[in-house]
């Protein structure tokens, strides 16, 4: 049972939740709501970090309690800010979120807390990202597939066979599979950890490096948090082209090795997308329409892919047009802008 909050008070955080935002709009009120019901056995604080909201988003951080830094819009960073979140928090236990990623229920910070706490030798939970009600159907599949692949119990994961770690590249993805938008890290960990201050995937490049320290990761099946996009044909292939540049330059991965190799698997995935939107009982010119609206989300998944395996080819002008981080990162100045 969660403790009167005169207790709360009296007592130091056993976790900190910290949150990035800039313009996080309606969905940042839902988050900061969900943040407040939490149910815990322990005293916990909040920390919101903007980096120039014009929206009224830290008025909003701080009716719900926050505690507010405010840092110039060009000083923000996937790792550098929430390093500098985590530096100002008093928890043993550091809580991620995104403004957009809203905790499904009132035990969720228990429950992930708890998952991470499972072991001394735990560096980082996890929990699940379920797609908004609103979301495509393609979307709200493909997310509950791939956190099926980590199981329903809470579980640990551990480096444990060194040799088929470094042939395969499947496991080695598994392992360091992590997501800033809904993660606990542990302090003492983290302190000699901190995350990179890289553009993309500090979650992801955080985790190989704790798990090829000797540290585990768990997984939280029951601390999930309503999150996902359904971006359109432009911000899809600008999106996947980071992640594919990300990939091979922290983890030397060829998402896409060859542009036959990418149209093929587009091809793939529009028929499996497809089959799905078959299953939800669409049929004629109804399944046509989206599935061929789909296998337009799916080619230029690939291309994006494709792209950024291979961005070292490409002229520099070329690079900024398809990476939405560079275009992110050009717009920092622009006030009114949201990420």
């Amino acid at each position: 049972m969660p403790l009167p909050s005169d207790l709360q008070e009296d007592r130091p955080p056993h976790a900190s939740i910290l949150i990035p935002v800039k313009n996080g709009g309606e969905r940042f009120g839902t988050v900061l709501a969900a943040v407040a019901r939490q149910r815990t056995d322990w005293p916990f604080e909040l920390i919101v970090v903007d980096s120039g909201s014009t929206d009224g988003s830290q008025d909003l951080a701080r009716r719900h309690g926050a505690r507010l830094i405010e840092i110039p819009p060009a000083e923000f960073g996937h790792g550098r800010t929430r390093n500098l979140a985590a530096q100002l928090a008093r928890g043993e236990f550091l809580v991620f979120l995104t403004h957009d990623a809203v905790p499904a229920h009132d035990r969720w910070l228990q429950n992930l807390v708890d998952a991470c706490a499972m072991s001394e030798d735990c560096a980082g939970a996890f929990g699940p990202h379920l797609a908004h009600p609103e979301a495509r159907h393609v979307t709200r599949r493909e997310l509950a597939e791939h956190f099926a692949g980590f199981g329903t119990e809470r579980r640990l994961f551990r480096l444990e066979d060194p040799q088929r770690y470094r042939a395969d590249e499947g496991l080695r993805q598994f392992l360091h599979f992590f997501s800033s938008n809904n993660a606990c890290l542990r302090r003492s960990v983290w302190t000699r950890y901190p995350l990179p201050d890289v553009d993309f995937a500090e979650d992801q490049t955080w985790a190989k490096t704790v798990i090829e320290a000797g540290f585990a990761k768990a997984y939280a099946p029951d601390a999930p948090v309503y999150h996902s996009h359904d971006f359109g044909v432009w911000e899809t292939l600008q999106r996947n082209f980071d992640e594919a540049s990300a990939f091979r330059r922290h983890f030397g991965y060829r998402l896409q090795p060859s542009l036959g190799h990418a149209l093929l698997v587009a091809g793939k995935l529009a028929r499996r997308d497809a089959a799905w939107l078959a299953e939800t009982g669409l049929s004629g010119p109804a399944l046509w329409r989206q599935a061929f609206g789909m296998a337009r989300i799916e080619l230029a998944r690939v291309l994006g892919h494709y792209f950024g395996t291979h961005c070292e080819r490409w002229p520099r002008r070329l690079g900024r047009l398809l990476s939405r981080d560079q275009r992110l990162q050009r717009l920092t100045s622009d006030p009114h802008f949201s990420r």
